[in-house]
This record gives C-alpha cells, sequence and structure tokens, in this order.
C-alpha cells in the first residue's frame, strides 16, 4: 500500500506536463500560420506599389491598416480572451483571419486599393486576437524562469513561416504580375481555407485551461497592484515592442526595393523576393538558438546585446554599397531573432491575474508596424532608401537600453 501512494500521486503531475507539452506543439502550427501571412505583406508591398502606381508612403499604407487593427483590437480582445478562455479566441482568431483572406478576392476583381486595405485590416484583427490568445498561452505553460525559451521556441516557428512566404509570394504573386491584382486570388484563398481548418481543428481539440493558475500566482506576485499599466517594466516592454516591429516591419518592407537599388544588388523584384527569405530565416535560425542560450545566460542581456549588433550593421548598411550593405541588412534578421519574445515575456513577468490584460497591452503596442513603416516611408520619398533606414537604427538603440535596464520586474 505504501508504495502505490507516490504512483497515484505523480500520475496527475504527469498528465499535467504532458497536457502542456500538446498544447505547445499545437500552438506552433498558429505561430507559423501569422508569421507566414504577416510577411506576406513583404510582397504584396511592392507588387500592389507596382500595380496601383503608388509612392512609398501610399505602399506603406499596407502595413498601416494590417497593424493598426493591433491598435483596435488588442484592448477588446485581451477583454475577450479573459472571458472566454485561451482557447475560445484562438478559434475565434483564426475564423476572423479566414474571413479576411477570402475578402482579397473581391477586392482583386474591383481592382480597388482601398479594399485590398480593409480585407488586410479584417486578416490582422483575426491575427490580433490569435497573438493576445497565444503569447501568454505560451508563457504560463511551463515554468516562469523559463517562460523566455519557451516563448523563443514556438517563436521559432513563426519564423520559419516568414522565411517560407517569400518563397511562396515570389512564385504566386510576383511571378504572376502579368495578371495584375488578380494574382493574389489563388494563394489568398488558400490561405483563407487553411486558416478555416485550424479553427475547425482547434475547436475539437482539448487544450488546458489556465485561468485559474493565473489567479493562484497572482496572489503571490501581482504586489497588490489593480492594473498592469501599474507596472513599469510592461509599459516600457510595450514601448519596445512598439519600436521593435516598426523597426523589423520597415526593414522587411523594403527589402525588395533596397535590393533592386543599382548601387546594391541591381535585382528584380521577383529575384530579389528570394533574399528575403534570408533576412526572415536569420531570425528562424536565430530563435532556435536563442531558445538555449537563454537558458543560461539572463534573457535581458542577451536582448540588449542582439540590439545593439543590428545597430551596427544598420551603419555598415546605411553607409555602405553593394554586397556590404547588402548581407548587412539581410543578417539583421539574425540580430531579431529573439526579440519579440524576449520583450514580451519580460514584460508579463510577475503580472498574475494581470496576464491577459497585459497581453493586449503589449499586442497593442504592435501597433509600431503601423507607424513606424509609415514614417520610414515618408523618409524613403524624401531622403531615399539607406538614409531612412536611420529611424529602425534609433529603435534598436531603445531596444538595448529595456534588455540592459528596463525590463526590471517593478511598479511605477
Amino acid at each position: 500500500m505504501a508504495g502505490a501512494l507516490p504512483q497515484d500521486s505523480t500520475r496527475p503531475l504527469a498528465q499535467h506536463h504532458q497536457q502542456h507539452s500538446f498544447a505547445l506543439v499545437a500552438l506552433t502550427s498558429l505561430f507559423f500560420m501569422w508569421g507566414f501571412i504577416t510577411c506576406l505583406n513583404d510582397i504584396l508591398i511592392p507588387h500592389l506599389k507596382s500595380v496601383f502606381s503608388l509612392n512609398y508612403t501610399q505602399a506603406m499604407l499596407i502595413q498601416f491598416c494590417f497593424f493598426g487593427a493591433y491598435f483596435v483590437v488588442s484592448l477588446p480582445a485581451g477583454k475577450l480572451v479573459k472571458r472566454i478562455g485561451y482557447k475560445g479566441g484562438l478559434v475565434a482568431g483564426l475564423l476572423l483571419a479566414a474571413l479576411g483572406c477570402a475578402l482579397f478576392i473581391p477586392a482583386a476583381s474591383y481592382k480597388v486599393y482601398v479594399l485590398f486595405l480593409g480585407a488586410l485590416f479584417i486578416l490582422a484583427s483575426g491575427v490580433t486576437l490569435l497573438q493576445v490568445a497565444a503569447n501568454p498561452y505560451v508563457t504560463v505553460l511551463g515554468k516562469a524562469e523559463t517562460a523566455s525559451a519557451r516563448l523563443t521556441l514556438t517563436q521559432a516557428f513563426n519564423s520559419l513561416g516568414t522565411t517560407v512566404a517569400p518563397w511562396f509570394g515570389a512564385l504566386l504573386i510576383l511571378g504572376a504580375a502579368g495578371s495584375g491584382a488578380d494574382s493574389v486570388k489563388f494563394p489568398y484563398l488558400l490561405l483563407a481555407c487553411a486558416f478555416a481548418l485550424l479553427a475547425l481543428i482547434f475547436a475539437a481539440l482539448k487544450l488546458p485551461d489556465v485561468r485559474d493558475q493565473e489567479a493562484q500566482q497572482s496572489q503571490a506576485d501581482d504586489q497588490g497592484l489593480h492594473s498592469a499599466w501599474q507596472y513599469r517594466h510592461l509599459v516600457l516592454g510595450a514601448l519596445g515592442i512598439f519600436v521593435y516591429v516598426g523597426a523589423e516591419v520597415s526593414i522587411g518592407s523594403l527589402l525588395v526595393n533596397f535590393l533592386g537599388e543599382k548601387n546594391i544588388a541591381g535585382l528584380a523584384e521577383s529575384d530579389a523576393a528570394h533574399y528575403v527569405s534570408y533576412y526572415w530565416g536569420g531570425a528562424m535560425v536565430g530563435r532556435f538558438a536563442g531558445a538555449l542560450v537563454m537558458r543560461h545566460i539572463r534573457a535581458g542581456k542577451v536582448l540588449a546585446f542582439n540590439a545593439l549588433a543590428a545597430v551596427v550593421l544598420l551603419a555598415l548598411t546605411i553607409t555602405g554599397q553593394g554586397a556590404l550593405a547588402m548581407w548587412a541588412v539581410l543578417a539583421v534578421g539574425l540580430c531579431n531573432s529573439i526579440m519579440f519574445p524576449t520583450l514580451f515575456s519580460l514584460a508579463l513577468q510577475g503580472l498574475g491575474r494581470h496576464t491577459s490584460q497585459g497581453s493586449g497591452v503589449l499586442c497593442l503596442a504592435i501597433v509600431g508596424g503601423a507607424v513606424v513603416p509609415l514614417l520610414t516611408g515618408t523618409l524613403v520619398d524624401v531622403l531615399g532608401l539607406q538614409l531612412a533606414l536611420t529611424l529602425p537604427a534609433l529603435c534598436y538603440l531603445y531596444i538595448a537600453y529595456y534588455g540592459a535596464k528596463g525590463s526590471r520586474p517593478q511598479p511605477w
């Protein structure tokens, strides 16, 4: 009888870990999908710029509408996830993303740029809901001290999506440029079907509900605060997310045109699109490596190091020419690797029952992907492609500060 007690007592714990592991595996598919759909904008921008004869500021409205959805939807999404749970939020986000992709078909049929922007906003609203639900879900599915490494690992599959997307876009969108706006119909129809299928799968899956776990954690670590906004490291982290997404998206959005410059590589759009995969592929490789490194080195130090390395590479991009400038800007992707998941997990550290609200705040800050690229596009129209990259470099300087000092958990 005495020997049976430890076996019985450990069974729920083993089932608990097995349930968490299964949930993490299922979530990786979502990270892949929203990475894929987000990076596809980098191909959509030069394509629609050509189809509708847009300047850089107008073309960047694609990112403005896509990432602007984060500003509009994030806080309501945080409240929705708190009410219906993480699983319900994932299913709702997938269905909304499927609708947004489907709306590309009438937008292409009518050949109206504003309709494309509207479809992108709806698609991004679904992706926002997925982010609000999935990112904090990963942070609480395991030990708090390994949250950064865990989120970095799942974000590596996000980077796999961003690595594959440029090849997909080059083949089915830029490769079919002769058909103009109609070339986006087939790829976005495929994506609509994929999101709808994932919604059905996640609706049927049994995933752990961790809302009770968050409430228990909060008694120990929420310091009696009544709102996520009262945490200094969360607010500073939100600013970090704002400038990081803004910098990453600005660079990715301009790569096809940057590599087409005569003094850089002089590549055709369809050829340059393949090199965009190196930018996002670097982030993928770095995330797999970073997940291991941050088990031994404090996440904030790794974040500060990568941000400073990105500043150096952008300085070479701005001042250099030819292969030096080309490979320097592509290598920034490697530095980007651990930034988003590390910023996210450091900012959520110690929030307890305020975690879902904090996630909403951080996803709200992803609107940096709307604001910074639009400003960068305006700078390109005025100063040229190389000098405009000074703005992303300044963004990385702030991230270095947050990793070194601003990420320490404390109230205001």
